[in-house]
């Protein structure tokens, strides 16, 4: 068989575990190495288990920090990304405080790679001040608005095959990747960047399935504050940095079969921060991508 052919495999993400959103689709494989895919059991076919394939690790890079001082205690948030940074602070379980004892919410934008005092808590006279606190985040600024725009092909080559479009029943129906596209290709395809901006997260350094279900990915700020994300991309290949501006058509990478994938393909994604949660958005190619068409979409 022609080795254009076999990249007529499925290209779904898959996650590291079940998940509430998940659903079983089993997987055979014939004598020429190419898969299929089937809501129902057949001899032979293995289970997989999908569900949202996006998961970064951010844990120690944004951090909330308490400084006490006479008679109160101060609330402040450092973020060592090169990303603005959605926070809300919560808190509650107030005893002797001065102003009242209910809950306190705080949001905010964190600048990237700064800090921010997002609130103080004073004690009130006669005892200890006792507090509990909450603190959660998303990545970006929800005040920006996305400008129209339709991208380029993140690639050189091809013509490839879109084998997962938006809505696709078998990974692309989570927030975080419901309007992604999986674009089957050899590994080792150059990935260039679809639009310029700030390339605010990175990894590449994971082999073969790993820990992450994204694989190795970089992750680009753009002006108008949504993200492109270039998901799957092969070991050791990622020739940008964080904190690096890109322009279009630049370098990123080279695509591979990192992360929970099930061939070798090119898991393209725009975000933007909706409140406190990314998500992914609507965007469109500006032409159409060869070969045969979406098998994998949603109903329209």
């Amino acid at each position: 068989m022609p080795a254009a052919a076999r990249l007529l495999l499925f290209c779904a993400s898959l996650t590291a575990s079940a998940s509430s959103l998940g659903m079983t689709i089993y997987k055979t494989t014939d004598n020429f190495g190419v898969a299929s895919y089937s809501e129902r059991p057949s001899p032979g076919a293995k289970a997989l288990e999908l569900g949202e394939p996006m998961f970064e690790q951010v844990e120690g890079q944004v951090r909330l920090q308490t400084e006490p001082f006479p008679g109160g205690v101060r609330f402040l948030v450092r973020n060592e990304l090169y990303v603005p940074m959605q926070v809300e602070l919560r808190v509650d379980q107030l005893a002797n405080a001065f102003g009242g004892n209910g809950p306190r919410i705080v949001r905010a934008v964190v600048g990237p790679r700064s800090t921010k005092v997002l609130s103080s808590v004073l004690a009130a006279p006669g005892g200890p001040l006792r507090y509990a606190s909450k603190f959660q985040y998303a990545m970006g600024d929800p005040g920006q608005r996305s400008q129209a725009y339709r991208y380029p092909f993140p690639w050189k080559g091809g013509p490839f095959r879109l084998t997962q479009g938006p809505n696709g029943r078998f990974s692309h129906y989570g927030p975080k990747g419901r309007h992604a596209m999986d674009i089957a290709m050899p590994e080792g395809t150059p990935i260039i960047a679809a639009r310029g901006g700030m390339v605010v997260k990175i990894e590449n350094s994971q082999s073969g399935r790993g820990t992450n279900p994204s694989g190795n990915f970089v992750r680009i700020l753009h002006p108008d504050g949504t993200m492109g994300v270039y998901l799957h991309l092969l070991r050791g290949s990622v020739v940008v940095a964080e904190g690096q501006q890109v322009a279009l058509g630049q370098a990123l990478a080279k695509s591979g079969n990192t992360g929970n994938s099930t061939g070798p393909h090119l898991h393209f994604v725009v975000q933007r921060n909706v409140g406190l949660a990314l998500e992914s958005i609507p965007f469109q190619f500006d032409r159409p991508i060869g070969g045969l068409p979406n098998f994998t979409a949603g109903n329209p």
